[in-house]
Formats: structure tokens, sequence, C-alpha cells
């Protein structure tokens, strides 16, 4: 098999592992009305190139991240009350929602979340510089995490070995003490009411074009384009109790 039909299986079966996702998305329509939105991109789809290529960032942004916040909406279009509250909101209260749409939400509102968390604090060439974080937020990765090498040795380590798709998250708490959490599927610190600092996304579909199964050498890769200055605002809002998702 060439190559390039690899490529093409490959991308198959990672849409296929999320499911069906409207059309109109891959035409770049925007998505049907309702309470949830899609945010755009903040920067080009090719920006982050050569370590994310433009073809997946397309597909992540307007087929995978689109398909969330579509059927979020429809999740939750029969439940005014659910409807209302923001996203981190519902996530927080998923033991109150009802059994016929838990894990619909559950799903879709956390893969709504981690993805417009996803596109925050990665860089792009013409945002903020790369490298690594200062100040206070360098302070609290060397007193809680180790230092710059071990976060990135520990957080590698634990995105390969999570099984099937998931995440792994740099979390962060009121008193801005950080931690390294693992999740699953579409699952989010924000189910327990915590807050993530930053995340990167282990579902094939977000590296499968250009690495393939080298999801080592995507991990080790994404650091290269982790916007630290958008990730230090981050920190900032976790302490003033305004970070979101």
């Amino acid at each position: 098999m060439s190559p390039t039909r690899r490529r093409i299986l490959g991308l198959g079966a990672a849409l296929a592992a999320l499911g069906p996702a409207p059309r109109l998305f891959a035409q770049g329509a925007p998505p049907p009305a309702g309470p949830f939105t899609l945010p755009p991109l903040p920067y080009a789809p090719d920006a982050n190139e050569p370590h994310i290529d433009a073809q997946t960032m397309t597909l992540h942004h307007d087929r995978h991240h689109a398909a969330y916040v579509a059927n979020l909406n429809a999740a939750v279009k029969d439940y005014p009350a659910l409807a209302a509250l923001p996203v981190q909101d519902l996530l927080a209260k998923l033991a109150e929602v009802p059994d016929t749409v838990r894990t619909a939400i559950r799903n879709n509102a956390g893969g709504h979340a981690n993805h417009a968390m996803f596109w925050q604090v990665m860089g792009g060439k013409g945002g903020a510089p790369t490298g690594a974080p200062t100040g206070t937020l360098l302070a609290a990765v060397d007193r809680d995490l180790g230092g710059m090498d071990k976060l990135r040795a520990e957080f590698n380590r634990m995105g390969l070995g999570q099984f099937g798709s998931g995440w792994v998250f740099v979390t962060v708490d009121p008193a801005g003490k950080l931690g390294l959490l693992a999740r699953p599927n579409q699952d989010t610190p924000l189910m327990d009411g915590g807050r993530v600092l930053l995340g990167n996304d282990v579902w094939e579909h977000a590296y499968y074009l250009k690495y393939q199964n080298r999801r080592a050498d995507y991990l080790a890769a994404w650091w290269n384009v982790v916007n630290w200055d958008a990730v230090a605002a981050r920190y900032a809002q976790a302490a003033a109790g305004t970070l979101t998702v």
C-alpha cells in the first residue's frame, strides 16, 4: 500500500472514531444556531508548520471541533437550563444532567472545551515567541513540576501512555499550584471543577496525517508551538478566578 493511501485510510479511521460530522463544516459554513459556538482559530491553519501541518489543523478545527459544537447544541436543545450554562459549568454539573443526554453532553461538551483550550495555547509563527515560560509561571513549573525538562518528559510519557484516544493536561488550581493529568476520550479536569493550564490532544486525528502512528514524535514536536505568553495569561486568569476552559 502506498504512503499516500495509508495516510488517507488513517484519516478516515480517525474521522470514523469521532462519528459523522455535518457536511457543511467541510465547506467552511458556520455551524447550526445554538448556545455554543465554534471559536475561530487565532491564527492561519499553516501557522504551526512544520510541526503541525495546515491540512491537519483545518480538518481538526473545521470538522472535528465543529462536530462537537453541533452535537452539543443538539444535546441541549430541549433543555433550556442546560443550554444557558457556560460549558465549564455544564461539565462540572454532569451528575445533574438527565441520563438521556449525559453521555452526549460529556463527550461533546468535553470535546468543545478541550479544543477551545487547545487552539489558545499554541503559538503560530505570527504570535508570541515560543520557547519557555518566564516569571511567575516558570517559578510554578520549577516548584510544582520539577522544571521544564522534567515537565516535558513526564507530560510526553503520560501522553504516550494514554491508551487509545485522550488528552494530557497541565492543571492549575486557584492558588497557582500545577499538576499533571491524563484523561481518556474527551474527558477533562473541568468535570471535577478543575482548570486546565494547557493540554495536548493525543487522538489520532490530531497528528496522523503527518506523524502516522508516531505519537512520540508528535508529542515531542508539539512543544515547538506552545505559546508561552498565552499560557502565562491563562495562569494569571486562574489566579484571578476568571479562567474558563
